[in-house]
Parts: structure tokens; C-alpha cells; sequence
């Protein structure tokens, strides 16, 4: 599976950006989805995730600020992220998963000024 991420951009705190990532030649039997994110400096970090049940988990620093959501076909996942701060400046990754395999995006920049 190749996956092609897009949507970040520079905001302004307390703005909002919809990350996009779209797989191409999706012939895997995909189970759990997520969105990580790496800033300078620090480790990856798993931001939110979307399981084969539709469970949604996120990072505390996000909760009831981002949204996950993934199309019907499961090609296409989806963060909404609204009321932006600049600690969540970053580079966000997509991540699919099989049930052995695991399949990263390019990374966009999400860049967040004061």
C-alpha cells in the first residue's frame, strides 16, 4: 500500500487544517488506521487512531480537539484538527496496518504560530 498524506499548511493558533491521506493500490485487508506526529526534537507519538471496530483513541493533548474519521471503503483517512496550538507543530505521518504489516505516508508539516 502506498500512502500519500497531504493537507498541512502554516495556521495560526486557534485555527483549523484537515489532514488527508489516501491509499493507493489498497489490495491489504487493513485493520486499525492512526495519525502520528513527530516535532523537533521528540519521539513519534501516536496523535489518534481508528480501529477495524471503529474504536477511536487519541492523545490526551488532543481529545476534544481533533477528529479521526476514514471513508467506506477504507482508503481514505481523515484528521480534522480544530482549535490548533503551536505545540501541535509537527509532521504528521498516516499509518495503516494489517494484521503484519505495517504502511507510513510522506509526513506533511503542520506548522502552528501564536
Amino acid at each position: 500500500v502506498q500512502l500519500q498524506a497531504s493537507g498541512g499548511g502554516s495556521v495560526q493558533a486557534g485555527g483549523s487544517l484537515r489532514l488527508v491521506c489516501a491509499a493507493i493500490k489498497n489490495s491489504f485487508s487493513i485493520t486499525d488506521m492512526g495519525w502520528y506526529r513527530q516535532a523537533p526534537g521528540k519521539q513519534r507519538e501516536l496523535v489518534a487512531e481508528i480501529t477495524a471496530a471503529g474504536n477511536r483513541n487519541y492523545v490526551d493533548s488532543v481529545k476534544g480537539r481533533f477528529a479521526i474519521s476514514r471513508d467506506s471503503a477504507w482508503n481514505t483517512l481523515y484528521l480534522d484538527m480544530d482549535s490548533l496550538k503551536p505545540e501541535d507543530t509537527a509532521v504528521y505521518y498516516c499509518n495503516f496496518r494489517d494484521s503484519v504489516r505495517t504502511f507510513w505516508g510522506q509526513g506533511t508539516l503542520v506548522t502552528v504560530s501564536s
